[in-house]
Parts: C-alpha cells; sequence; structure tokens
C-alpha cells in the first residue's frame, strides 16, 4: 500500500477505532456527529482496502475477528500519536483528564485499590474512576475497559503492562482455635482440622505445600466455605477453623495478634499467588489519565508490605 492510500484511510482507522470503543456503529455515529450509515461504509471502505472482515457483526454486539484485534491496536496506536503531537504543540491538556475503566480482582479491589482511591481523586481532579470489582476474564476490547489488574506471569498477547506487587497467600487461624484443636506440625494434619476454603471448585480443597523443593498436596475439609476472602477472615476470627487467606488481608489481624500463622515453615501455593499487574492495551502512547493512575497505583503498593518482607524482619 503507497503512502497516498495510507494517509486516505487514516479517517477510516479513526472511525474504525470510534466504532470499537463506542461498541456500536450507532453510538459511535453520535459522538463522531455522523450518521450510522456513513460510519458503516467508513469501516466497510477500509476492511475492502485492507482486504479483511474487521468486526463479526451479530444482532447484539459487535466482536472483532482475529485481524480485527491486531489491526484496532495499531490504529489506537495512531490516534494516541495525534494526542501526543497535539500535546507537544500545546493544543492538547497535557493535564490528565477523563475517566479510567479499571477492572479488578474483588479482593484487591476491594483492599489494595479502592483505600487509595479518595487520594488519587484528589491528586487529579480531572480524572473520573470507575472501579469494576470482577473475579472474571473481561476483554479490554469487548467489555471497553481501558486497564485491568490481574495476576499473571507476564502480560498476555497483545497488552502490556507493569508489576506492582508480589501476592502471596498463608495459612491463618486464631491462637484459641488452635489452643483447642491443636497446631498442625505437617500439611497431612490438616485433615484431622476444620478448614475454610473458597469452595468454588472442587480444587479449592486440594492445598499445595512447598518446602524445600519438596510439593506435598492435601485434601482438605471442613463445615464452612466461602467465596470471598473478607468472610474468611470473619470465619478465622470466630475460631471456626483455618483458612487460607492472601496476606494482604491478613496482615493486620497478624500484627494485632488476633491470628497466627500456620505452618510457616511451607510455603502454601494457589492459582491466587504471583505477580500483580496493571494491564493495558500495547501501545508506545499511554494517555496521560491512565498514565497518571497507573503510576499512582505502582507507587502506593510498593509501599505494602510483603510476607517475604514481614518474615525476614521477624527474624
Amino acid at each position: 500500500m503507497s503512502t497516498n492510500q495510507s494517509i486516505a484511510l487514516l479517517s477510516e482507522m479513526a472511525v474504525f477505532a470510534k466504532v470499537v470503543e463506542a461498541g456500536s456503529f450507532s453510538e459511535a455515529a453520535r459522538q463522531l456527529g455522523a450518521t450510522p450509515s456513513a460510519v458503516s461504509r467508513s469501516v466497510a471502505r477500509l476492511e475492502k482496502a485492507l482486504g479483511t472482515q474487521l468486526l463479526q457483526r451479530t444482532t447484539r454486539k459487535l466482536r472483532l475477528s482475529d485481524s480485527g484485534r491486531e489491526i484496532h491496536a495499531r490504529c489506537q496506536d495512531m490516534l494516541d500519536a495525534a494526542q501526543s503531537v497535539l500535546a507537544v504543540s500545546g493544543s492538547f491538556e497535557a493535564e490528565p483528564q477523563g475517566q479510567v475503566r479499571v477492572s479488578v480482582p474483588k479482593a484487591v479491589g476491594r483492599y489494595l485499590v479502592h483505600p487509595h482511591m479518595p487520594d488519587f481523586l484528589q491528586a487529579y481532579p480531572k480524572v473520573d474512576v470507575l472501579l469494576r470489582l470482577e473475579d472474571r476474564y473481561m476483554d479490554l476490547i469487548d467489555d471497553q475497559v481501558d486497564l485491568a489488574i490481574r495476576i499473571t506471569d507476564k502480560p498476555p498477547p497483545g497488552l502490556m503492562g507493569r508489576p506492582l506487587m508480589r501476592i502471596e497467600h498463608l495459612l491463618c487461624a486464631t491462637p484459641g482455635y488452635l489452643a483447642a484443636h491443636g497446631t498442625p506440625a505437617h500439611p497431612q494434619a490438616l485433615r484431622e482440622h476444620s478448614c475454610i476454603y473458597l469452595g468454588e471448585t472442587p480444587g479449592d480443597a486440594r492445598w499445595r505445600f512447598r518446602r524445600q523443593g519438596k510439593v506435598v498436596n492435601v485434601e482438605v475439609r471442613g463445615r464452612y466455605a466461602a467465596n470471598h476472602t473478607g468472610v474468611r477472615l470473619d470465619a478465622v476470627l470466630r475460631d471456626i477453623g483455618i483458612a487460607s487467606l492472601p496476606y494482604f488481608i491478613a496482615r493486620p489481624a497478624l500484627e494485632e495478634g488476633r491470628i497466627v500463622q500456620v505452618l510457616p515453615q511451607w510455603t502454601f501455593r494457589t492459582a491466587y499467588c504471583g505477580d500483580l499487574w496493571a494491564l493495558y492495551p500495547a501501545t508506545r502512547h499511554l494517555p496521560p489519565r491512565l498514565g497518571a493512575f497507573v503510576d499512582f497505583l505502582s507507587r502506593r503498593l510498593a509501599a505494602e508490605t510483603t510476607l517475604a518482607e514481614a518474615d525476614r524482619s521477624a527474624r
């Protein structure tokens, strides 16, 4: 494709990106001040020029095709670059403004992100935050999300991001429960205890431990299971049993001595352990509002004490 052809398609690329952002031709047309038919023709011209179908149209929603997903990322790069040019020229307001739509797991959102939001909103008075607390996987484009905060080894294909902190889990119980029922000295001893677990899948009752290269799996049971970490913490505090908890939720009660760690010499492993990432579409030009949010959250969560740090300071 020649340079002249590429230039001629720039407006169609911008319209295509707006359709994806808006989620429909009619909403994109409303935002652009055009008619739905004009927007549809613009996307059709782009598809014809590129020789590929960009959108899969259904009666309920639009979905990006595989090629459309890749092309949309490039079109978004183009728009972000245009905003950067305007910022340099002074025509674009450099101060972060607009809405940041964030998807975050429930516990992380409630206990790690939400507490810092008053300070963020005060620091950036022109930025609004839409926090969506959901444990299910969310597609940034289909679900119209700017940023996803997730536990992952590395950003999935098509996304980039920044690691925020380490998420660790441990087993906890009250001193009163352990005095009444005994303190387990080995993971297998948990079979004799009331264990409070997630309870969403059969695998949630299969607890995995590691110590000096040795791995031990234990099928636990108990009369109470709950898929909310705050509820499991409260159940521990009420002497119901031994629960698996993220360290960031258990830490205040641990520091106050209301609960203690069980089997501290073993590393407790779960699918919810790992690095917490802020993920966003791969782009060289992060919008100012999104960059401000990621930078702010990165600074705040970097100050969170991890279980490993707590263990080192206790020695």
